[in-house]
């Protein structure tokens, strides 16, 4: 994909910039933001649940905005987990692939899955008190990388409305009744600009749902092109 960035005023082409990288670096980056918000301040542990090209931005995001001092990594296939785990450590990530994911939920303090799973693989059970979980895939309704339980009891955030729309990942409790629209504390937007509050509390459990907006990917673009100018 390319992105063009115009001169609103003018019409004027500015910048012509790889539209893959900027989607994948806007992506963790706005899952980075609400970590700032709804994690735990003092989350160190995080395990990635995929191993593809948004996962493996995933940890120096995150490593931007709290104190992250391992990372585990798990993939359907092992040898993409480990292959990203050795990328990690060579960028001085203390680093390792997780066997069991079960495990490995239950010990971190921030779940963050980028797949494009179609069933659930994180289960709430599995889920920690206090941890913040982190839902990049499932950006159609097709698409599950939550079961329902990861939403009952939890606080949920979303990136924009349109992920009520667009994700399995709420579409389908929603349809059950595990939360309505209603239950759902803010967006990306409102966290930033104060109007509604983040974590509260050490043992709240946190969920934040992105699919993605246009917004972001001008955001970055304009940020790319400011720091070329």
């Amino acid at each position: 994909a390319t992105y063009v960035l115009y001169d609103a005023r003018t019409g004027e082409p500015l910048a012509q910039i790889d539209g893959n990288e900027i989607t994948a670096r806007r992506t963790v980056a706005a899952s980075a933001l609400a970590a700032s918000m709804l994690a735990r301040r003092n989350s160190k542990r995080l395990l990635v649940v995929g191993a593809g090209r948004v996962a493996a931005l995933v940890p120096e995001a995150f490593r931007q905005v709290l104190p992250i001092e391992a990372v585990q990594v798990w993939a359907r296939q092992a040898s993409q987990a480990k292959a990203l785990v050795d990328e990690l450590r060579d960028g001085g990530f203390e680093a390792s692939v997780a066997s069991d994911l079960a495990a490995a939920v239950a010990r971190a303090d921030v779940v963050s899955c980028a797949t494009l799973a179609t069933a659930p693989v994180v289960q709430g059970a599995w889920l920690s008190p206090g941890s913040h979980l982190d839902l990049i895939g499932s950006f159609t309704p097709k698409m599950r990388e939550a079961d329902d339980a990861c939403f009952a009891g939890a606080s949920l955030f979303v990136d924009t409305s349109e992920a009520l729309q667009k994700s399995g990942d709420l579409l389908g409790p929603m349809s059950r009744g595990v939360f309505s629209a209603q239950d759902v504390c803010g967006n990306l937007a409102e966290l930033c600009a104060g109007a509604v509050p983040g974590r509260s509390a050490d043992d709240q459990r946190t969920v934040f749902k992105s699919v993605g907006t246009a917004l972001e990917d001008l955001a970055a673009a304009a940020l790319v092109f400011e720091a070329s100018a």
